[in-house]
């Protein structure tokens, strides 16, 4: 008959490692080394390549940007033509609500543009914008001629825009303070 070979085979110790390979050594492994140096040259690198971008989308936008990019140099944006003046149209007189109970007794006249047609816009805008703009002020406020004047062109920007371009502007043609 034939020899049997037997091995016997022991469970490893507690707390050995399982797998080891190194034929029961008792040395620890030596850990491999941190990337530290790696994780820091990739973090130079993106931002190195983050402000080669940034550089160069600022050198692009100044040197090609908008309007540039045509071959329009030098060429100024044409003006927007002024448009024609067409009738006034005039908005009743209302009171508004100043502070420490005076009020503003205000008429507004709107200067309508040529291509506005025969259809009238409705008045109820300027009132509700007019209202807005001068409520709560004080008389002295509304009374200096530099502060009127200043907010007759805040109005009158108000409106334009409010009525896209219909109305160019506005005249008061009722300005009373009590």
């Amino acid at each position: 008959m034939a020899a049997i070979e037997q091995r016997v085979m022991s469970s490893p110790k507690i707390g050995a490692k399982i797998g080891g390979g190194g034929g029961g050594s008792s040395k620890p492994e030596p850990e491999p080394e941190a990337p530290a140096k790696k994780s820091k040259k990739k973090l130079l690198i993106i931002v190195v390549a983050v402000v080669v971008v940034l550089a160069a989308a600022a050198a692009w936008y100044l040197l090609m940007g908008p309007g540039k990019a045509s071959g329009a140099e030098g060429a100024a944006p044409a003006p927007e033509p002024t448009p024609e003046a067409g009738v006034v149209l005039p908005v009743d007189p209302i009171s508004i609500n100043l502070a420490d109970g005076h009020y503003l007794r205000i008429g507004l006249g709107l200067q309508l543009t040529a291509d506005v047609g025969e259809e009238t816009p409705d008045t109820s805008v300027a009132l509700d914008l007019a209202i807005s703009l001068f409520s709560g002020r004080t008389v002295a406020e509304v009374s200096d001629p530099a502060q009127r004047d200043a907010l007759k062109a805040e109005l009158a920007h108000q409106l334009s825009e409010a009525y896209e371009g219909e109305v160019m502007d506005v005249y008061l043609t009722n300005y009373v303070t009590q």
